[in-house]
């Protein structure tokens, strides 16, 4: 098995075989971002494969100084950002200190991972993706802003809201026992 360096620079020269390993050390884990930013399995897919085709393209681009993983995390997410912005609906802003505490009213601690990511996949889409940047990605709100072209209050408004819509998922789920919610 060639090394992380060996792929590189196996990878900049545009070897197949280096390609096909790099995709292959990196895809499951690259899988499961995409997923946090999509409604679908089939979508999911889409990002991935752009999203290599980019690390592919830009992979001379590539500089030591941070790991290759968060590099191609980065690419991957900023793909999804892309493929998810004509779908982004942004709710009214609201006052964030009138809005629930959120999820910490409701015990999570039992539930599985998996579970509580098909609960934000339920999520509007621009819930849903400021939701995965701020509590699962650790963006701050001001970079979100960034990313978005959104203001800051408008990130921290779309946060508190999907932890509100969440909170409410999981009130249901738990009303309802261990049946999925719709």
């Amino acid at each position: 098995m060639p090394t992380t360096i060996e792929l590189i620079k196996g990878c900049q020269k545009g070897d197949r075989k280096s390609q096909y390993q790099l995709y292959q050390q990196f895809a499951s884990g690259m899988m499961a971002v995409a997923m946090r930013y999509s409604k679908s399995t089939q979508e999911s897919e889409d990002i991935l494969q752009e999203g290599f085709i980019k690390v592919f393209q830009n992979i001379k681009n590539f500089r030591q100084d941070s790991s290759l993983g968060y590099w191609i995390k980065r690419i991957i997410i900023n793909t999804a950002l892309n493929h998810q912005r004509n779908k982004l609906y942004l709710y009214p802003m609201v006052d964030v200190d009138e809005l629930k505490d959120g999820l910490s009213s409701v015990s999570v601690e039992n539930m599985a991972v998996d579970d509580l990511m098909d609960l934000v996949q339920k999520l509007p889409t621009g819930c849903q993706v400021i939701f995965n940047l701020y509590a699962v990605e650790g963006y701050q709100h001001k970079e979100i802003a960034k990313m978005l072209s959104i203001s800051e209050g408008t990130s921290k408004s779309q946060y508190s809201r999907a932890r509100n819509l969440l909170m409410d998922l999981l009130e249901k789920q738990s009303k309802w026992g261990n049946e999925r919610v719709r």
